[in-house]
């Protein structure tokens, strides 16, 4: 699909990123058993200068919709979320479209859509989670990810038929 990129100010500096969809072709070992891998992922690449407290909160999965269109979406508050120009995006069969603002209410159990997108709305299931909380008094970070499988409309009024990804929380003062 077509890679999205975006730089913002943050704080009183700048912070960039880019996200591709991508085919995943390849072979995983794990336990002595070997899978075949081919299946749609997203590469996340970020960098930047963030402010000394950042907050955000993020998702990116990919998924089928009910109509057999192939799906990838990211997700995020906190940074890089103007409403416009922001990282926000939804790829419907490789083409990227940016999203009104979201929300991510509750316990990192969904995403809600605003504006336009009003009525799409995702929920999630956590599967499995890597969560850390460390109190270095200079250096505080609170960061859950859980990943699991989505359910419900993206924006355009595209169900899923299935999804697969993450979520993410991270409070961070560096």
């Amino acid at each position: 699909g077509e890679p999205m990129e975006v730089t913002s100010p943050h704080g009183g500096s700048f912070i960039w990123t880019r996200k591709d969809p991508i085919r995943a072709v390849g072979t995983v070992t794990a336990m002595g058993r070997t899978h075949e891998i081919d299946h749609a992922g997203l590469i996340d690449a970020s960098a930047g200068y963030h402010a000394r407290e950042t907050r955000w909160r993020w998702s990116a999965g990919v998924g089928t919709a009910t109509d057999g269109r192939a799906l990838a979406w990211n997700l995020v508050t906190g940074v890089h979320d103007a409403a416009t120009q922001s990282e926000r995006t939804v790829w419907v069969d490789g083409v990227g479209r940016e999203t009104a603002p979201v929300a991510f209410p509750g316990d990192l159990d969904g995403v809600s859509f605003s504006g336009a997108d009003d009525g799409a709305r995702l929920r999630f299931t956590a599967e499995a989670e890597r969560a850390r909380r460390d109190d270095l008094k200079l250096f505080v970070s609170d960061y859950r990810q859980p990943f699991g499988t989505f359910a419900g409309t993206l924006p355009g009024d595209v169900d899923l038929a299935e999804g697969y990804g993450v979520m993410e929380w991270h409070d961070v003062r560096w």
